[in-house]
């Protein structure tokens, strides 16, 4: 029997822009519990991309970005008979939402040298152009998904 589906706290939406999605980042980037300082590197991000002469709107560029750099497919381990499967599965957009987060934010902070907010700045930009090492973690994993299409009728 399948375990239930995990009840998640609601999170509510941020005090600048009212979007649940930018609150969702801020506490992606929050560590030990510094939620100002989250929210200062969000926020100093999003002024960066008002002000670039390409930016435009920074919630626009920010769901842009999210968008292209959430993956549509992935692969999971599923074992049958001894031998492990890479098995293609098609990602829920609780988690789509979840890894395109989690990949930007690591892209930020892969960046050594300049403030986590310029960085951040900068890969969302990138994302919302398609460009950017997020979006090319994104074309991997389908890149994958679309090698293991024989182990499809594995799935569960």
């Amino acid at each position: 029997m399948r375990r239930p589906i995990k009840k998640r706290p609601v999170v509510s939406p941020d005090i600048i822009h009212g979007s649940v999605d930018v609150e969702r980042l801020i506490n992606y980037i929050m560590l030990n519990g510094q939620k100002e300082t989250a929210r200062k590197i969000v926020y100093g991000a999003f002024e960066i991309i008002k002000n670039d002469k390409e930016g435009g709107d920074p919630l626009e560029v920010f769901n842009t970005a999210v968008r292209n750099a959430g993956p549509l497919m992935e692969v999971r381990s599923r074992r049958v008979g001894g031998a492990n499967y890479q098995v293609p599965r098609e990602v829920r957009p609780e988690r789509r939402m979840a890894l395109a987060l989690r990949w930007l934010i690591a892209a930020a902070r892969k960046q050594k040298g300049t403030p986590m907010h310029k960085n951040l700045a900068k890969e969302l930009m990138l994302a919302a152009k398609e460009e950017g090492d997020a979006v090319k973690k994104k074309e991997d994993t389908h890149k994958m998904a679309e090698a293991n299409r024989a182990f499809a009728h594995f799935a569960w």
